[in-house]
């Protein structure tokens, strides 16, 4: 799919108005899914994926020692990452998004720094800089997400404040 993209910011590249608000809109996508966990706003989570969407959290799980399958489907996604943060107080900082568009379809590139600490004990946390690669589709006037790929690039911390289980 890469080779039918058009970067939409690039050097050389022509940008229209129609395009500065579509890439706009494609890195709003994963601005509402930080936010939503950030605020513990449903509504707002939800609204950055398309009903048959799938998470890959695999590679940062397993690098902490715990198994998991993708997530798939919005409603599974929201139920599992919205109940594991419910117990933590996070940050995510959205950084150095890159576009590209197709007609109805976008590919973003974007790091993403997620601080998570438990409520009532913030003397310990879990830093995470991950890269993002996700596809989206315009869903009327904004777009969704329907796949994203988390790759955890570096962390600090204690991997347990995400993944109790691995506990020693």
């Amino acid at each position: 799919m890469a080779s039918t993209m058009k970067t939409a910011i690039g050097a050389g590249t022509p940008i229209t108005p129609d395009a500065l608000v579509d890439v706009h809109q494609v890195v709003d996508a994963l601005y509402r899914f930080g936010a939503g966990q950030d605020l513990g706003d449903r509504a707002l989570f939800e609204s950055a994926f398309a009903p048959h969407a799938v998470v890959d959290f695999t590679q940062p799980a397993r690098r902490f020692g715990a198994t998991i399958t993708p997530f798939e489907g919005r409603d599974t996604i929201t139920g599992i990452i919205l109940g594991t943060v419910a117990s933590l107080d996070t940050t995510h900082t959205v950084t150095n998004p890159r576009v590209k568009l197709a007609g109805d379809r976008s590919e973003l590139f974007a790091l993403v720094e997620a601080q998570h600490l438990p409520k009532g004990d913030h003397g310990r946390h879990l830093l995470l800089k991950n890269i993002y690669t996700v596809t989206l589709v315009r869903d009327g006037v904004r777009w969704v997400i329907e796949h994203m790929v988390i790759r955890n690039v570096w962390f600090t911390g204690d991997p347990t404040v995400l993944f109790p289980a691995t506990r020693p």
